[in-house]
């Protein structure tokens, strides 16, 4: 099943450019096709073509029913933006896929990078969520710096270090299925001790490991979020 995207769907009913290339000039698409489209809020429209064009088609709504995500918890993967941003970009993509409530690039004393462009990213991860056939896009949120998401609430704080020295609790092991979850996951440099010390002794984050490999920082975070969905799927 192709999946189209229009944000504005309900108020406007048109595609926007890229979509509509892609329903016109690559799949060919005429008047009084039906065509499946997306809001990213959570609903999927069964829809009609009235007017294919190559920047703006017109559509007839004629059903719209919700596609909630598959799980009624709230996950948020924060994570400080690898050097190379193409591993941000495909963490991103990979992250929207298996899914991902919210994503927070992380502005760590460590970073190796300032800054990031958020547009570039949410539109690697409408691209997910069509691909991934589902009908919510995740949040992501501008470079947020530690001290500032460390504050953003959450039923279960995890923060991941590398630090063997400090003690760690395994991450299977903490998580409890089923409930709103944070996971930091920090750059290339690992966190600061100082950040470490901030998260679990003023804002309550349980420090965890992802067990004994080393993992790179994007892998890390795709390895976090799915524990979380592996431990729901298995508590059910």
């Amino acid at each position: 099943m192709i999946q189209f995207y229009a944000p504005d769907i309900a108020t406007n009913p048109v595609l926007p450019e890229s979509d509509s290339q892609h329903c016109c000039r690559v799949l060919r698409m005429k008047a009084g096709d039906e065509i499946e489209v997306i809001d990213g809020k959570g609903n999927r429209y069964t829809c009609a073509i009235v007017d294919p064009h190559s920047k703006h088609t017109l559509v007839e709504v004629r059903q719209c029913a919700p596609a909630p995500l598959s799980w009624n918890h709230f996950i948020t993967v924060a994570v400080a933006p690898t050097k190379h941003i193409d591993r941000m970009e495909w963490m991103v993509e990979k992250l929207t896929e298996i899914g991902v409530n919210r994503i927070i690039p992380l502005l760590c004393d460590r970073s190796e990078r300032k800054d990031i462009k958020v547009d570039r990213l949410n539109k690697i991860a409408v691209a997910a969520m069509k691909q991934s056939l589902k009908a919510v896009v995740p949040e992501i949120l501008p470079m947020t710096p530690f001290k500032v998401a460390a504050d953003m609430a959450a039923d279960q704080k995890f923060i991941a270090y590398c630090d063997r020295s400090l003690p760690r609790l395994l991450l299977a092991k903490e998580y409890r299925p089923a409930t709103s979850a944070t996971v930091f996951i920090g750059p290339e440099g690992d966190f600061s001790p100082e950040e470490i010390k901030l998260a679990i002794n003023d804002r309550g984050f349980t420090p965890v490991s992802l067990g004994n490999n080393r993992l790179r920082t994007e892998t890390a975070a795709l390895f976090a979020c799915s524990t979380f969905h592996i431990l729901d799927m298995a508590a059910e």
